[in-house]
């Protein structure tokens, strides 16, 4: 079932991605990863729309690809602000980006203002005070935002 699935529509899910992509080299990679997540499926042997079942597995692969892309630039202009001298080795580099990926991975189903108000206090260092009013919320919704925010990294594997 997977052979034929793959040998009938690669090609067609390849073009469907190149599209999207201005890279083709990242088309042939998510083309890949997207049959990689249909050889876990358990929708496989009762599969009655092969293309719309591999078009929902290739958006979301868009979205993380698109996702993983502004966390990069972001990281990468912080970096650009620091001086020569502060900035980190690749090995520190890439573990801050792999990181920084699995937080906004954590946290992407939470509420914004939850998000927000984790974020403010982990890497800009904000009091609750501060997030409160920057938020325009009382700082006992600060507390239990940041409080389910970081329940959800402390918990990361209940929620996989």
């Amino acid at each position: 079932m997977l052979h034929s699935l793959y040998l009938d529509h690669r090609l067609w899910l390849n073009g469907w991605l190149r599209r999207r992509l201005s890279c083709p080299h990242s088309a042939d990679d998510l083309t890949q990863d997207a049959f990689v997540q249909v050889m876990g499926s358990r929708d496989l042997l009762r599969l009655e729309q092969p293309r719309a079942f591999l078009t929902t597995i290739a958006k979301r692969l868009l979205f993380n690809h698109y996702r993983r892309q502004d966390i990069e630039r972001a990281y990468l202009e912080a970096l650009a602000a620091l001086p020569a001298a502060e900035q980190p080795s690749e090995e520190v580099r890439a573990i801050a980006m792999e990181t920084l990926l699995e937080l906004a991975r954590l946290l992407e189903d939470l509420p914004l203002p939850v998000r927000q108000a984790f974020l403010y206090a982990q890497l800009d260092g904000l009091s609750y005070a501060e997030i409160a009013a920057r938020l325009g919320i009382s700082l006992a919704t600060v507390k239990r935002y940041i409080a389910k925010a970081a329940q959800r990294c402390y918990f990361a594997e209940s929620y996989e």
